[in-house]
């Protein structure tokens, strides 16, 4: 019992949103006096808070881009490694100019450099950045600068990562205005007398205008702000004061303050009603099997053949015909393959989530765990395409396994490869490097291609599924059969069930990749994941058995598209995510978006179309087994 209560204690502290670390992570015990070491990040477009404040961007800006005309150090901006994930997710992490030591200067005012020189063009630049609500994003020992917020619904005070680059109000149409000054409050912990541990970073951004020249003053409550000027060269002065606040925070749970869920009744009412779904759905299920196909099954297998008995009718009548091959095996073989490996992925990610290892404070852990994971279940993808393909008549083996293996890495690379070309035009700094594109080569054709073979080898030597019923010679002819039963409007109705599970948490991983939110409620995603596939899988059994009893056997390519019904309604609230919550004036912020959302839908319809399609397969043979056939 020790390890399942470690398992649900550890649950537990996720759906709470409890911060918690990765085994042999450590703290940095700071001395009185010691340097501490101020990171800055790529400044990023922010969704405020509000129903009717939109992202106005999808472009990530470099810190020391030579249009921001920042302060730089004296030794030049040196680029801090990072991780894949972390690359991929736009993180772009340099040193900075500032001068911080444990526990000095406290509360004095310091000029960081002045700027001479920002000529108009640099100043338009920078005021249309603060107009799209952008933010500056500073690492200190790990953790995030932050603002500090209150919720409006209990008054509980939290950490909102990142600080405005200036000031802007649209509805009074008045000039933006930069925020040159900055009063940073470091939170420390002391675990022993002489040993000094960093637990918080607040920073209160101000902009203060007048002369730009004269003595620093960190004094902005009568001061003009700073608004640039668009037609003449001016001078910015930036200036910054240090406060230190011990606190009761111990170093191992300083991330909760940072971790912080606006309305957790959401995300409850969310799962509570897709159990509730999900438990109507077996039942209809387990009634439609249990008295329909059992009553049917008796019946079938009743020994008196007098005169009395009724002739074969619904899906008994196509039991010759179920087991037929499909039209475009491989297609559909290679499609259930990389399904299979990207739910093996999905998986294995969540678990290492629910576990601790990829918390916000690892960045980019959940991009690297994902692509590493991808590339070493290419066996398991290359296994089930062999399997499946065998199974449905194939005999071109090494054709599938070739194409399991590169068709939709090729696809994919091909869309990130255009959405980099235009991150590359934008100037923005998530464009990836080309290091890191050939880095990403090597992983899928490197690892995951060889993986993907031997697992079509394994997958071939254990040869086809033997399926309970002989194919006929000669197909039957197919009655027509209802409207709501065609191949895509079965597919738009049983996709409604999954997305309704899950459209909730979508919008929270939606915001999370386009508006540079923390998204850490991995129980909460990891429950709804376990429902989505359990209403996918059930879903699609029900509308296998209503097609099969309206005598159409050509079930395989219809189970696998009603499986994937959600990735429609997933692309739909992407439209409308964008209309509600987006305002890109762009061309490359819309193709952006488009190619992402493109992706996710990819992904979500292999995915849940493999579901549909494997669990109609298991139902069919089933169901086919169980009846005597003469």
């Amino acid at each position: 019992m020790r390890p399942v209560l470690l398992v649900a204690s550890a649950l537990w502290g996720v759906l709470r949103a409890d911060a918690f670390y990765l085994p042999g992570a450590a703290p940095h015990d700071y001395v009185l006096g010691e340097q501490v070491a101020l990171f800055v990040n790529a400044l990023t477009p922010k969704l405020m808070n509000g129903e009717d404040n939109r992202l106005k961007s999808m472009i990530n800006y470099d810190y020391y881009n030579p249009k921001f005309r920042f302060c730089q150090p004296e030794e030049g901006p040196i680029k801090q490694p990072e991780s894949l994930g972390s690359i991929l997710f736009g993180d772009r992490i340099f040193n900075s100019p500032y001068k911080i030591t444990m526990l000095n200067d406290n509360r004095t005012c310091q000029t960081l450099c002045t700027v001479h020189d920002v000529t108009g063009e640099e100043a338009k630049f920078i005021n249309d950045r603060i107009k799209e609500d952008y933010e500056l994003n500073w690492l200190v020992d790990g953790l995030p600068a932050a603002t500090m917020k209150a919720d409006t619904r209990n008054g509980e005070v939290f950490y909102d990562q990142g600080f405005n680059l200036g000031n802007y109000d649209a509805e009074l149409q008045s000039p933006p205005s930069l925020n040159n000054h900055y009063d940073v409050m470091f939170r420390y912990h002391k675990p022993t007398p002489n040993t000094f541990r960093i637990v918080g970073v607040l920073v209160w951004p101000s902009s203060i205008g007048g002369s730009q020249t004269e003595h620093a003053t960190c004094s902005h409550e009568l001061s003009v702000p700073l608004v640039l000027s668009e037609t003449h060269n001016q001078t910015i002065r930036y200036t910054y004061r240090v406060t230190w606040n011990e606190s009761d925070t111990s170093w191992a749970t300083r991330w909760d303050n940072y971790l912080h869920i606006l309305d957790p009744r959401i995300h409850w009412f969310s799962l509570i009603n897709s159990i509730v779904i999900v438990v109507f759905l077996c039942g209809m299920v387990s009634m439609v099997l249990v008295r329909s196909v059992s009553r049917d099954i008796s019946r079938y297998n009743a020994i008196d053949l007098s005169e009395d008995v009724q002739e074969d009718w619904g899906w008994k009548l196509v039991h010759g015909e179920v087991f037929r091959p499909p039209q475009n095996v491989m297609v559909l073989s290679v499609m259930v393959g990389n399904g299979a490996q990207l739910c093996a992925m999905v998986a294995v990610t969540l678990v290492f989530a629910l576990l601790g290892f990829l918390s916000p404070s690892n960045r980019g852990s959940l991009a690297t765990v994902m692509m590493v994971c991808w590339s070493l279940f290419g066996g398991i993808g290359g296994y089930i395409s062999s399997r499946v393909y065998a199974s449905l008549g194939g005999t071109n083996r090494r054709k599938n396994s070739f194409l399991t293996a590169t068709v939709l890495p090729t696809i994919v690379f091909m869309i990130f490869f255009i959405l980099n070309l235009c991150l590359l035009i934008a100037g923005s700094s998530g464009a990836v490097p080309f290091g890191t594109m050939l880095l990403i080569v090597l992983l899928w054709f490197g690892i995951s291609a060889p993986l993907s073979a031997i697992g079509s080898y394994f997958g071939s030597r254990k040869g086809a599924i033997e399926h309970p019923t002989r194919v006929n010679q000669i197909p039957r002819q197919i009655p027509p059969g209802p409207k709501y039963l065609r191949p895509w409007s079965a597919a738009l109705l049983s996709g409604i069930l999954p997305f309704g599970a899950a459209f909730i948490e979508l919008y929270y991983v939606l915001t999370s990749l386009f508006a540079s939110r923390a998204y850490y409620a991995f129980g909460f995603l990891a429950l709804t994941a376990g429902v989505v596939t359990l209403t996918t899988a059930t879903v699609t059994i029900l509308f296998t058995y209503f097609i099969l009893c309206a005598e159409e056997y050509r079930w395989h390519w219809r189970a696998f598209l009603t499986g994937g019904g959600s990735a429609f309604w997933l692309f739909g609230y992407g439209l409308f995510y964008w209309a509600t919550r987006l305002s890109l004036d762009s061309l490359s912020g819309v193709v952006i978006y488009l190619g992402y959302l493109i992706l996710l839908t990819l992904v979500d319809f292999l995915a849940t179309g493999t579901i549909g399609f494997l669990a109609s397969y298991w139902a069919v043979r089933r169901l086919y087994s169980a009846i005597r056939v003469d």
